[in-house]
């Protein structure tokens, strides 16, 4: 009886199974590893999507930090639900979120900032003038009317003192500006409407267009005072507290030779920044005004956005100044940036209204700004008058 007879494996057996194990196992490595690179490549394929995914825009989608408050403070404006506001609150999410059942909320911070842009990019006293953002309810101005003395000396000898300073205090209140746009429900129900936008360019319209009147004409009383409420007096004997005046020598008119002593009115430590105001009928006026030799005192902008020029000086047109009119102050030159100061606080504060005006809702927006003259030497005037 043979060995294999006995039960005993063959070496061909023993070897033909050694190959078929091997085989099997080779297969099993292979899945795995083509497994494995086909993960990598679906790994590799989302990450491409999202590098290539565009940018959006920041009101429809805020950044990881603004966007829960933006998603709530949107439920709060389309429903009047304030729960997430209200969450964001108490877990100390969002620093920017106020709440207050009188003052409303303070709006999230892209609204916010959408506002402000098209606030300095309106034909306003603010594009040329200086902008602070405080967190009180006036700001101090401090004005040193003293000139620090110098002068030559030797190293042992004695040295002059300088006379005492002499601060001038000037206090800039902030007064509370409001907005009341209004959108129907139904409206605020289409998820296609951009709710944000929409109060965002609303709002703003409408802050614009009363602080340009007021940083011009304003009285001071709850509101800004306008540079042009200052008492003026003939530039020759000006004093601090009024601005001075030139005037155009011709009754109701604008004349070459005033511009110019306009100009050189001002001292020269201002005129370097120096900037003209006027409404459109007085640009239209000093358009046709020309020197000695025939040639325009005013030019066009060399580039898209950037402002006309009156003897090489930028000209802002706002509409608030006042026409060309007998002794009228028509036309204002100075650096403002130096000479007028507008003084804000960064927050914008929304209160949803649904019950005044139903089946509308009102939106109650308020915002706190001033301004005042911060520098009475920076600006000087010109009268339409012979005196």
């Amino acid at each position: 009886m043979s060995k294999t007879e006995l039960g005993r494996v063959s070496p061909a057996e023993e070897v033909r199974a050694a190959v078929t194990g091997f085989v099997t196992d080779f297969k099993g490595f292979q899945a795995e590893i083509e497994t494995k690179i086909q993960q990598t490549e679906e790994r590799m394929t989302m990450l491409d999507r999202k590098m290539t995914l565009p940018a959006r825009t920041p009101l429809a989608g805020a950044t990881e930090t603004g966007a829960p408050h933006q998603k709530a403070f949107s439920t709060y404006l389309r429903n009047g639900d304030d729960d997430g506001l209200r969450g964001l609150e108490l877990e100390g999410k969002s620093l920017s979120t106020a709440v207050n059942s009188d003052g409303g909320y303070l709006v999230d911070p892209q609204t916010s900032a959408t506002v402000q842009s098209v606030l300095n990019a309106t034909a306003s006293i603010r594009a040329i003038s200086s902008v602070v953002q405080v967190e009180a309810t006036s700001y101090d101005v401090l004005v040193d009317h003293t000139d620090v003395g110098a002068g030559w000396a030797t190293e042992a000898g004695p040295q002059a003192e300088t006379d005492t300073p002499q601060i001038d205090r000037i206090t800039i209140g902030l007064h509370e500006l409001s907005a009341l746009p209004k959108a129907s429900q139904r409206l605020l129900d289409d998820s296609a409407f951009d709710i944000e936008g929409w109060l965002a360019g609303r709002i703003a319209d409408k802050f614009a267009r009363a602080e340009a009147g007021a940083f011009v004409n304003g009285d001071g009383i709850d509101k800004p005072m306008g540079f042009l409420t200052h008492p003026a007096v003939d530039n020759d004997v000006w004093t601090w507290g009024n601005l001075g005046y030139v005037p155009s020598e011709v009754d109701a008119e604008v004349t070459a030779e005033a511009i110019v002593d306009l100009v050189y009115a001002l001292g020269a430590q201002y005129r370097a920044n120096g900037a003209f105001v006027m409404n459109s009928k007085v640009a239209g006026l000093v358009r046709k005004l020309t020197d000695a030799d025939g040639r325009f005192l005013w030019s066009d902008g060399l580039a898209a956005g950037e402002p006309a020029q009156l003897m090489g000086y930028p000209v802002l047109v706002a509409e608030d100044m006042p026409d060309a009119a007998s002794n009228s102050f028509s036309i204002a030159f100075g650096d403002f940036r130096a000479g007028y100061t507008v003084a804000e606080r960064p927050d914008l504060r929304i209160l949803r209204d649904p019950f005044s005006a139903k089946p509308h809702v009102l939106f109650y927006a308020t915002k706190r700004v001033g301004g005042d003259v911060s520098d009475f030497a920076a600006i000087k005037l010109m009268k339409l008058g012979v005196a």
